[in-house]
């Protein structure tokens, strides 16, 4: 099979598992979770993931805090070493983890009701009977498809799920929230995207102006 055909393949797949995410009330009860924590309430969204999880969290953090919602990424080893420090009262835990069985996020939601134990979790799975799933206060459960990876073990299909589940709920909140353009200017200065929120123009068409 040459790449063409293959690459056909994983877009019908990753197409497939992401049209298959289950869609459930529990989606408007993490954006309202987030919404009454991070907005209304003054605290923080805090993100937590292992390896490729880890990554996704990251850019999920970095993504809500340009949109209106304070967020930060906790590492989940670190966390044990004087890191879990940054967490506030009021803030909410987004927590990654597709086999729902990773020692440090597991251990991580036992760290983080010692030091908070009112804290909330949302927690996306691939593993809904997993015991980071029966930890969580909301799960998102990815819907469980296969990674195209051929050896069935690099996280695939199951990060791009995790991405998308991440952009289902900022663009929720950002809807939930009202958050304008404006808004986004004050978080973004540089770069295109910084002068396309303030000038309300295409930046290319903005350069070719002034050259």
């Amino acid at each position: 099979m040459n790449v063409r055909d293959t690459m056909k393949q994983i877009l019908e797949a990753e197409s497939r598992a992401i049209a298959n995410i289950p869609v459930t009330d529990d989606y408007e009860r993490a954006v309202k979770l987030i919404v009454t924590q991070g907005k209304e309430r003054g605290g923080q969204l805090g993100t937590s993931g292992r390896g490729k999880c880890g990554q996704i969290a990251q850019n999920i953090a970095t993504t809500f805090s340009s949109t209106g919602i304070p967020a930060v990424f906790l590492h989940p080893s670190e966390a044990q070493h004087g890191d879990l420090g940054i967490l506030q009262t009021n803030d909410v835990m987004l927590l990654l983890s597709n086999s729902g069985k990773t020692r440090e996020i597991v251990e991580l939601v036992s760290l983080v009701h010692s030091f908070s134990a009112e804290m909330k979790f949302i927690v996306v799975t691939g593993n809904p009977e997993s015991e980071l799933a029966h930890h969580a206060d909301i799960c998102l459960w990815t819907g469980g498809a296969p990674e195209v990876c051929p050896l069935g073990l690099t996280p695939t299909t199951s990060t791009t799920i995790m991405t998308v589940i991440g952009d289902i709920l900022v663009v929720n909140v950002m809807k939930e929230t009202g958050f304008t353009k404006q808004d986004y200017a004050l978080r973004h200065h540089g770069g295109y995207l910084g002068i396309k929120s303030r000038q309300g123009e295409d930046p290319a068409f903005i350069n070719n102006r002034h050259k």
